[in-house]
C-alpha cells in the first residue's frame, strides 16, 4: 500500500519495490494499492485493521510522523510491525543568488536576532521542511515559536517566491532545486545531511557552516500488527534481499535516492526516536499543543 495518491514520494517507492521484488524473483506478484488522505494516516488505519495478515507492507516515512500529530489521528505508528527503512533524502536550504546571506552563519545569526523576520519557503505545515526550519531556529538559538513559515504545495511556487524576492530562504530536497542552483540563481547555505552530498560536493552541510543539525527524510515499510515471529521474518528476509539486489540498486541510481536500510531492532529503536523528536518539534513550534 501506498498510503498517497499516485505519483508522489510514497507511491514511487511502493512501485519501485514492486518492480524491484518481481524482477528479482523474491516475489511471484505484488500488487500496489493507493490510499490517499491525512497525511497517510486513512492509509494507517486500514494496514493497523489488517492485523495479522502477513502479505501486506506499507509504505510510510518521515511526514506520516508529523501528520499522524498535526492530524489528531486516532492510530500511530506504535501499532505497526516495523520492517525497514528504505531511502533518505537531504534537504537543502537555499538563498537567491543576490541575497546578502552568504552561509549558515549569516542565517543562523538572523534567525537569531529576530525568528519572524526570516520567512521561509517550503512544502507542507508540519512537513520534513517545515521542521528542518524550527529545527535551525532552536539551533540557532532562536524562538521556534516565533519562525514565519510559509507552505507551499510545490517546489515551483517556492521558487518563484524566493527568485521574487517575497521570501528570505527555501527548504527542499536538493533535487527540487538543482536545476536552479546550477544555474547560479540560488546559493546553498547548507544540506541537513551528515556529509556532503555525491551529487553536490561544493553544497556545505549545516555542520560544516556552525549550525549543528542534521535532519534525513527517510522512506521506509512497515506491516500490519499482530505478525507471528515466522511472519515478520519471512517479509524482513524478503526485503532485506530486495534492497541487496542489482534490480533495487539500479531503481537507486535511477531516481537519485540514497540507500538508507535499516532493519530489525535497529529500525525499531529509530523509528522510535523520531516520533519523540518530531513530537518535541512540532510542540515546540505550536504545531501541536
Amino acid at each position: 500500500m501506498a498510503p498517497a495518491a499516485p505519483g508522489g514520494g510514497w507511491d514511487g517507492t511502493a512501485r519501485s519495490m514492486q518492480q524491484a521484488l518481481t524482477a528479482s524473483g523474491i516475489a511471484k506478484s505484488v500488487q500496489v494499492t493507493n490510499v490517499t488522505g491525512a497525511g497517510g494516516t486513512i492509509g494507517l488505519a486500514q494496514l493497523i485493521n489488517a492485523k495479522g495478515d502477513g502479505s501486506q507492507l506499507m509504505v510510510n516515512g518521515f511526514v506520516m510522523v508529523g501528520a499522524i500529530l498535526l492530524n489528531k489521528s486516532p492510530v500511530n505508528l506504535t501499532q505497526v510491525t516495523p520492517i525497514a527503512r528504505l531511502t533518505a533524502e537531504a534537504l537543502v536550504i537555499v538563498v537567491p543568488t543576490e541575497s546578502p546571506i552568504k552561509n549558515a552563519k549569516d542565517l543562523a545569526d538572523r534567525v537569531k536576532a529576530d525568528p519572524a523576520k526570516v520567512t521561509w519557503a517550503g512544502g507542507s505545515a508540519g512537513g520534513a521542511d517545515h521542521i528542518l526550519a524550527a529545527l535551525f531556529a532552536e539551533a540557532a538559538g532562536g524562538d521556534p515559536k516565533k519562525i514565519n513559515y510559509i507552505p507551499f504545495s510545490g517546489g515551483g511556487e517556492a521558487l518563484a517566491a524566493m527568485l521574487g524576492g517575497r521570501v528570505t530562504a527555501g527548504i527542499s530536497g536538493y533535487g527540487e532545486f538543482e536545476g536552479q542552483i546550477k544555474a547560479g540563481k540560488l546559493r546553498v547555505i547548507g544540506v541537513s545531511a551528515p556529509a556532503r552530498l555525491a551529487n553536490a560536493p561544493d553544497a556545505p552541510t549545516l555542520k560544516e557552516g556552525g549550525v549543528n543539525l542534521e535532519l534525513m527524510n527517510w522512506r521506509s515499510v512497515v506491516a500490519p500488527p499482530g505478525l507471528s515471529a515466522d511472519q515478520t521474518k519471512t517479509l524482513s528476509d524478503a526485503v532485506e534481499k530486495m534492497v541487496k539486489s542489482k534490480e533495487w540498486a539500479e531503481i537507486l541510481k535511477a531516481r537519485g535516492w540514497d540507500d538508507a536500510y535499516l532493519g530489525g531492532a535497529a529500525f525499531d529503536a529509530f523509528l522510535k526516536a523520531e516520533q519523540t523528536r518530531v513530537s518535541k518539534v512540532m510542540t515546540d513550534v505550536g504545531l501541536v499543543k
